[in-house]
């Protein structure tokens, strides 16, 4: 498409009105920036450029496939299961649920394959809760409506108890404690989140395990589950999660497939038997050897 700019239209930044133009979204618009599928004066521009009187705009913006959740076949460890839920133990490397940029591969993608239909939303289905796609670890998914409404209460009212163990570099001053700062994003990057004024109420608590030289293994407990909770706590308290790319850096020399983080227990009541379910999962083998490493350093 193209359009020639007026005096009362000049002014404005190109990602703006090529939004308002074509009625779409500033991200839509963003990506099409980002490919050189817009331009003014022929030459492509950034999206903050001011828009000038007779500039000539031109401008192809791609519009997004609807995002939808096919069944996949992926392989999926199974931890425990029954008529009404089951908990998987979610890789390093895979997320949740289909996002744009992860329309397939997914935990989701998986779960339909293997169990063909789940309740809630078409793109969450069953989810009660989500790991990040770089940590590993325990998650339950309901089979059924009444299932899912009733662990999603039950994690609302923070009955379902969360446990993860995590490397970071430094060893805590103490060996206990809690931190209590409020999650939102983060105003210098919009990719990433960080403690803020504004933000919502996340509180993590966590414990020493095992102390190394320059390092430690610590266990946490969340009282929240706000996005990233762990790793922006941690990387705020200066102890960020090893090989943690977006709060710390990466360390390719622990071969790790992501950021040194493990939900290993889930412990909540059955909402159909009654029954308290404390299911555990160890860390998996890339984790271990990231520990062993350390280790044999503190020992040399």
């Amino acid at each position: 498409m193209r359009h020639d700019v007026s005096a009362d239209e000049a002014g404005k930044r190109t990602d703006v009105f090529v939004a308002r133009l074509t009625g779409l979204s500033r991200g839509l618009v963003a990506e099409a920036i980002k490919r050189g599928a817009v331009t003014v004066n022929g030459a492509p521009v950034r999206a903050s450029h001011v828009l000038e009187p007779d500039d000539c705009l031109e401008y192809e913006v791609a519009i997004r496939e609807p995002l939808v959740a096919r069944a996949e076949t992926i392989d999926i460890p199974i931890v425990y299961e029954d008529d009404d839920l089951v908990v998987v133990d979610k890789p390093a490397g895979m997320v949740t649920h289909p996002a744009h940029g992860s329309p397939s591969g997914t935990l989701v993608n998986a779960l339909l394959g293997r169990l063909g239909t789940l309740p809630g939303d078409e793109l969450r289905p069953g989810l009660v809760h989500r790991l990040d796609r770089d940590t590993s670890g325990l998650l339950v998914v309901a089979k059924n409506d009444e299932t899912l409404s009733a662990l999603g209460i039950a994690m609302k009212a923070r009955e379902i108890k969360r446990e993860y163990l995590g490397l970071v570099h430094g060893v805590p001053e103490h060996n206990q404690g809690k931190v209590d700062g409020p999650i939102g994003r983060d105003p210098h990057n919009r990719l990433k989140y960080a403690i803020v004024r504004d933000g919502k109420p996340a509180i993590t608590h966590y414990e020493v395990r095992e102390a190394f030289a320059k390092h430690a293994e610590l266990l946490f407990r969340l009282e929240t589950g706000r996005t990233h909770q762990i790793r922006v706590h941690l990387a705020a308290m200066g102890h960020p999660v090893l090989n943690d790319p977006v709060y710390g850096h990466d360390e390719p020399r622990f071969q790790l497939a992501g950021q040194a983080l493990h939900a290993w227990r889930l412990s909540f009541v059955h909402p159909t038997t009654g029954v308290e379910l404390d299911i555990e999962s160890a860390p998996p083998p890339e984790y271990m050897h990231a520990r062993a490493l350390l280790d044999v350093r503190t020992k040399g």
